[in-house]
């Protein structure tokens, strides 16, 4: 992954859409009077998700015109472009919708189709992690991966356990979970920022998007994490992910659901 290409004009830009779409998005948290769409997909949409989506691409269009944008709620725009942004305005909207805290914005910029540089923003908590490759911090902080490397130490999180057995080995999933000290669902991005700040040791989705992983890498790579699809391999363009804070924890929690697939 090429992160020289990042400029500290990218830095400071994602940050901006970071606190832009925040402020938008904010105001809806908590309001029971919140209409909760349900899409084509199955997956639902507010007016929140939409409108940050609609203001971070009019902001993308002004300070980058040729640059692509690719979004959950409103598709892709020159996809093929050599800079790519990738947006997921709220990344856990039945948790938003039900005003819990555990969701978050996603940002990425894709460069030849790689991600280079990676956002996960918590609006309600303040919260924004940003992530290059290299370096990862939350707040303007560093943060770095926990350092445990026995899965008797970790805490694993996933966001939904009951998509586990419609998309991956449902056994292997089991005997990773008892092998782990703590399971939590405490999913969607936020689970990748507790990874990447040190509060979690494991993040696994069994199935995601595209919008939904490309700030991931650069993120956990940047906290010193390893990150992959089910199976171990690259997390760009994969339809699941694997996160962990270490790479003798990733190779761990790989090899459990590989040897309990084979079986």
């Amino acid at each position: 992954m090429d992160t020289a290409m990042v400029t500290p004009e990218h830095h400071t830009f994602i940050r901006e859409l970071a606190q832009a779409s925040g402020d938008y998005i904010r105001p809806f948290f908590g309001d029971p009077m919140l209409a909760v769409e349900i899409k084509g997909d199955e997956t639902p949409v507010t007016a929140a998700d939409r409108g940050a989506e609609e203001l971070m691409r009019a902001r993308i269009r002004q300070r980058f015109p040729e640059h692509g944008v690719i979004g959950e709620e409103w598709g892709a725009e020159r996809a093929d472009a050599e800079w790519v942004w990738v947006l997921d305005p709220i990344d856990g909207t039945h948790s938003f919708a039900a005003a819990c805290p555990l969701f978050g914005t996603l940002i990425a910029l894709q460069y030849r189709g790689n991600p280079v540089l990676g956002a996960i923003h918590q609006p309600i908590l303040r919260q924004l992690v940003v992530g290059d490759g290299r370096v990862t911090t939350l707040n303007e902080r560093p943060v770095r991966c926990r350092q445990h490397s026995n899965l008797s130490q970790a805490t694993l999180l996933t966001s939904d356990t009951r998509m586990i057995a419609h998309h991956q080995s449902i056994s292997g999933w089991e005997a990773l979970c008892r092998r782990v000290a703590l399971l939590r669902t405490w999913g969607d991005c936020y689970g990748y920022l507790l990874v990447a700040t040190g509060w979690a040791d494991l993040m696994c989705d069994p199935i995601l998007n595209p919008w939904d992983i490309a700030a991931l890498i650069p993120v956990i790579r940047g906290a010193g994490g390893e990150i992959s699809d089910w199976q171990g391999r690259s997390p760009v363009e994969a339809t699941s992910i694997v996160a962990a804070g270490t790479k003798a924890l990733h190779a761990a929690a790989l090899q459990m659901l590989a040897q309990e697939q084979e079986e």
